[in-house]
């Protein structure tokens, strides 16, 4: 009997073999199968996708990775409405239904969202193919440009007391007025038009960056919700200005297909009627004012007088502007050197400014969702060293421009080296590399850098002058940037971007004598303080 039930067992083996190759080599056909159908799909997509260089579709796949990732990781980590403050809790005992104070604090960020981020896509669709359009007119581009800069310096001054007199919904619904008549003046092939155009340009900008935002601050200390929410609605602006921006390169260069260089001011045109008609059938009125009603017995001039006095005698107020200057001047120049300084390297494919653009605006959406966690971040490790958190934002924001500034120092250190005879193609290929990756850095630091200084101006401008005062903060803005773009034509690149890291670095050193000199300077404080108290009590 053994002899024949080894051969038995031995004749299962043999048959286990036998199916083990065949089930092997039907997986090993299978595999190759769904290998060859997914090489076939990634040679349809690659088809379908521009003739992009290689290193620049590595670079937009990257930043979308990381875009989702860290949406992801902000929504994990993101406090919900930082319910721990104590001016939250205060708040929400006073009025005893915290779900209802946070179901109406919805509501109003998303009613300012929505017109924020029309006004920021009609803005963007324009600033895209501005250039491009005056340069098939064939006009003088610089002189255009420079009027633009000039009207906003010597209105600035004068309407942000206007914005505070006349009612900030009553200036933003101006803002819209003005862009509509600006962008049908870019219909004409006629340079004086056109001069024309930028003058007003020049008024329409001064309101977008002061009248939406005055307004913005001044309704969500009206309807009395905490202060700490604040930064949760520039997080959000920050996030949907980078969405907004990716965005209009997109439908503007769809826009310009089919009707023309022209084609996206069109398109500016309907989204800036929607935007106005959203502001005049659902925004409230208020206005730059310490008492209700007092803005009827004030004079424009008393509105300016007060502003400069307020911004000249607290130095709280005029170090937040000088900071702001020198950080978002810097940013300017940054915007005009890029293109011209990838050129020059002469990567491999040459340079898709349109992928790269959109690259940078993921970076910036990025650096407004991480916003919340790197403050959140920041305030507990001054619990830690028991130095509260008042100061938190301040310490926020002075890191960020120091990481801003060190990244600004990169180009520099990197141009001067490649600068001279025999860089080989090796070196020069990791300069552009490090160059990459310094301007994702600086742009994810805008990111972060705007939602923070909007929080800082909300905390130490006062309500009834602020239209006023975040005008004048323009005023060196404009001197900056006129600076750093003369300062392009005349000096070497890599010591532009020297000024350009000193001025972030700069900023930096100034934010932080905020955070160890909370008593110098009390004016503006005080009136913020007071205000916040008597909304609360």
């Amino acid at each position: 009997l053994n002899p024949s039930i080894n051969q038995s067992n031995q004749s299962i083996v043999q048959l286990f073999k036998v199916q083990s190759v065949y089930i092997s080599k039907q997986a090993s056909k299978e595999a190759n199968k769904q290998a060859s159908r997914l090489l076939n799909m990634i040679s349809i997509i690659k088809n379908q996708l521009p003739d992009w260089p290689e290193w620049a579709m590595n670079l937009l796949v990257v930043m979308t990775g990381l875009l989702i990732v860290t949406y992801f990781v902000s929504s994990f980590l993101t406090p919900a409405d930082d319910e721990d403050d104590d001016d939250v809790k205060t708040i929400t005992n006073n009025n005893n239904n915290s779900k209802q104070l946070h179901k109406d604090f919805n509501i109003f960020r998303r009613k300012y969202l929505t017109v924020y981020l029309i006004v920021m896509l009609a803005d963007w669709m324009q600033g895209t193919h501005m250039y491009t359009l005056y340069l098939s007119y064939n006009v003088n581009i610089s002189a255009l440009f420079l009027t633009g800069f000039l009207s906003g310096a010597i209105f600035a001054p004068f309407l942000g007391s206007f914005v505070d007199k006349f009612g900030r919904k009553r200036s933003c619904i101006i803002y819209c007025l003005l862009e509509i008549v600006i962008n049908i003046l870019e219909h004409f092939h006629h340079f004086p038009t056109l001069l024309f155009g930028r003058v007003l340009g020049g008024i329409s900008t001064n309101l977008l960056f002061s009248a939406f935002e005055s307004w913005m601050t001044t309704q969500h200390r009206h309807l009395g919700f905490p202060e700490s929410w604040l930064q949760k609605t520039y997080s959000q602006m920050s996030i949907g200005n980078g969405t907004m921006a990716i965005l209009a390169g997109i439908i503007a260069q769809l826009l310009e297909d089919s009707f023309g260089h022209i084609g996206p001011f069109q398109g500016a045109v309907a989204l800036t009627v929607l935007a106005l008609f959203l502001i005049t059938f659902g925004w409230d009125e208020n206005y730059g004012e310490a008492s209700k009603g007092e803005h009827t017995s004030s004079s424009l001039y008393s509105q300016f007088k007060e502003g400069w006095k307020a911004t000249l005698n607290d130095s709280k107020i005029w170090r937040i502007g000088l900071t702001q200057a020198m950080s978002e001047g810097a940013m300017y120049t940054f915007v005009f050197m890029w293109v011209p300084t990838l050129l020059h390297m002469d990567p491999p494919g040459g340079v898709p400014t349109g992928c790269v653009f959109s690259a940078l605006m993921m970076a910036i959406t990025m650096g407004g969702m991480m916003f919340p966690v790197v403050n959140g971040v920041v305030r507990k490790l001054m619990h830690k060293v028991h130095l509260g958190d008042s100061v938190s934002s301040e310490l926020t924001a002075s890191l960020i421009y120091a990481l801003a500034s060190g990244c600004m120092a990169i180009p520099a250190l990197c141009l001067a080296t490649v600068s001279g005879a025999g860089t080989s193609d090796d070196a020069s290929q990791l300069c552009f590399q490090k160059i990459l990756v310094a301007f994702v850095v600086v742009e994810f630091s805008v990111g972060l850098f705007n939602p923070v200084a909007g929080t800082l101006r909300s905390k130490y401008v006062p309500d009834n002058l602020q239209g006023g005062i975040l005008n004048i903060f323009r005023l060196p803005l404009n001197a900056v940037v006129v600076a750093g773009t003369y300062a392009t034509d005349v000096l070497p690149t890599y010591q532009v971007y020297m000024i350009v890291s000193a001025c972030f670095m700069g900023a930096a050193v100034l934010q932080a004598t905020m955070i160890f000199g909370s008593e110098v300077g009390g004016v503006g404080t005080g009136m913020v303080g007071k205000q916040i108290k008597s909304k609360k009590e």
